[in-house]
C-alpha cells in the first residue's frame, strides 16, 4: 500500500543555522513531525535529547526520560501505535540494550526512529571518542530474520536532512530506521540550511483492511492507530494478518518473515541514496568510505589524484539495505576497492561478498576521527607499485 505525501512548512524559519550536529538532528526530527521523544542520557548522544527537550516546549512535544533504553524503545513503538512520530538517540552501549526490542519492532512492523551517535567500543569503551563500530550490529543484532533501514550522515547538513528521511522511511515501510552517525559528526559545529517546506510521507493506512499482511506488491500492510475503531492486537509472536498468535503454523511463520525481508529488499532501489567523486573518468582505484571517514577519504583522494593517480570515492549514504547495484557500478572497472571505515572492516567485509577484485580495508580504532594520512600511508604501503 503506498504511502501520501504531503508539504509542511518548516518549524524553523528558513535560512542559515550555525548547530552541533546532535542539534541538527533534534531539529530534523522536530521538522519532520516527531512529538514524542522516550530516551537516557548517553554521551556522545545527549545534546540531541537536551536540545529536543528545550524544543518540544515550542512545538507541543513530549519528552519522557525512561529507566534505561530497553524501556525508551518500549516506549516509543506504544507511542508509534498511538499515531506519533517517535524518536530516541543513544550510543553503543544504549544500542546493545535496544536490541530485544529492536526485533520486536521489526516484527510488529512498527515505525520508529534511532539515532545511534556512535562512539568508541566495545563496551563502555571510550565515551567521548568516535567510532563507527555498530554498523553490523544494527543490521544483525536482533535474533532472526528482519530488515532496517539505516542512513549515515557525513555533515551537519545532512544530519538534518537524513533524520527527516528517517522518519519518512519508517513511516512508509513500517521498519526501524537508524541514523548512524558519529562522535565527530555529533559534536560538528557546521552550518546547514533550512528549506521552507519539508516533505512528509503518511504511513500507508485504510479503514478495515488487515495491518499485519498484504497482497499489494511493495509488501507495506495498512497501519492503524489505536483510536481508529480497529480490533488491534499487536504481537512479537508468530501472528495472522489480524495479529492473531499463530506460533504452529509453519506456512503463516513462512509468509510473514519472507514479507518482512520482502518490504524493504523489493523496494531497494527505492530506499537507496549515495553519490560519487571522479566516477565519469573510469578510475583505477575506488575509495568506499561513510560518515566522518568519507570527509577523510575525499581529502585523500583528492591529494592523490594531484599526484596523477587516478582514483575516485563512492559515498553509500544509505548503509542498509546497501546499495549493491550502484556499487557494482562504481566498481565495475577498478583494480582494488579501499574501504576506510572508524572500525576493524566492518563495511568492507559486506562490500567483498559483492565484487570479485581485491578488496583493501583500513580500520583506525584508536578513538579519533579517520585521518586522510592514515589511508594515504596504507595506499602508499600497499597498492603504489
Amino acid at each position: 500500500m503506498l504511502y501520501s505525501t504531503e508539504q509542511v512548512k518548516s518549524s524553523l524559519k528558513p535560512g542559515g543555522y550555525f548547530m552541533l550536529g546532535d542539534e541538527a538532528c533534534a531539529e530534523g526530527a522536530i521538522a519532520a513531525g516527531c512529538r514524542f521523544f522516550a530516551g537516557y542520557p548517553i554521551t556522545p548522544a545527549s545534546e540531541c535529547m537536551v536540545h529536543i527537550v528545550k524544543r518540544f516546549s515550542d512545538v507541543g512535544g513530549r519528552f519522557i526520560q525512561m529507566e534505561d533504553e530497553i524501556g525508551s524503545v518500549a516506549a516509543m513503538m506504544g507511542a508509534s501505535w498511538a499515531g506519533g512520530r517517535v524518536m530516541t538517540a543513544t550510543s553503543g552501549p544504549g544500542l546493545s540494550l535496544m536490541m530485544e526490542n529492536i526485533g520486536y519492532a521489526a516484527m510488529t512492523e512498527t515505525p520508529i526512529v534511532i539515532v545511534d551517535i556512535q562512539r568508541a567500543g566495545p563496551a563502555t569503551g571510550q565515551a567521548t571518542r568516535p567510532g563507527s563500530g555498530d554498523i553490523l550490529q544494527v543490521k544483525y543484532g536482533s535474533h532472526g530474520d528482519y530488515e532496517i533501514i539505516a542512513l549515515s550522515p557525513w555533515s551537519v547538513q545532512e544530519i538534518y536532512d537524513l533524520t527527516i528521511d528517517a522518519f519518512n522511511l519508517a513511516d512508509a515501510y513500517r521498519v526501524p530506521a537508524f541514523v548512524l552517525s558519529d562522535e565527530c559528526i555529533g559534536h560538528l559545529r557546521e552550518s546547514f540550511t533550512v528549506k521552507p517546506a519539508v516533505e512528509i510521507w503518511h504511513r500507508p493506512y485504510e479503514k478495515g483492511k488487515p495491518p499485519f499482511d498484504t497482497d499489494d506488491l511493495d509488501g507495506v500492510p495498512p497501519m492503524p492507530k489505536f483510536g481508529d475503531g480497529e480490533k488491534l492486537l499487536i504481537t512479537g509472536s508468530t501472528h495472522d494478518q489480524w495479529g492473531y498468535r499463530k506460533t504452529q503454523a509453519s506456512a503463516v511463520h513462512k509468509r510473514l518473515v519472507n514479507r518482512l525481508l520482502r518490504k524493504v529488499r523489493d523496494n531497494a532501489d527505492k530506499i537507496w541514496r549515495w553519490e560519487g567523486y571522479y566516477l565519469d573518468e573510469k578510475p583505477d582505484y575506488l575509495v568506499t568510505a561513510y560518515g566522518f571517514s568519507a570527509r577523510a577519504a575525499l581529502e585523500a583522494v583528492e591529494y592523490l589524484r594531484d599526484k596523477g593517480v587516478n582514483i575516485g570515492l563512492w559515498r553509500p549514504i544509505t548503509i542498509w539495505p546497501f546499495p549493491v547495484k550502484p556499487f557494482k557500478q562504481a566498481a565495475e572497472n577498478v583494480k582494488a576497492v579501499i574501504v576506510p571505515e572508524m572500525n576493524y572492516g566492518q563495511l568492507a567485509g559486506e562490500i567483498e561478498r559483492h565484487v570479485k577484485i581485491p578488496v583493501h580495508s583500513v580500520p583506525q580504532v584508536d578513538g579519533e576521527g579517520m585521518r586522510p594520512d592514515t589511508i594515504l600511508e596504507y595506499f602508499n604501503e600497499n597498492l603504489l607499485q
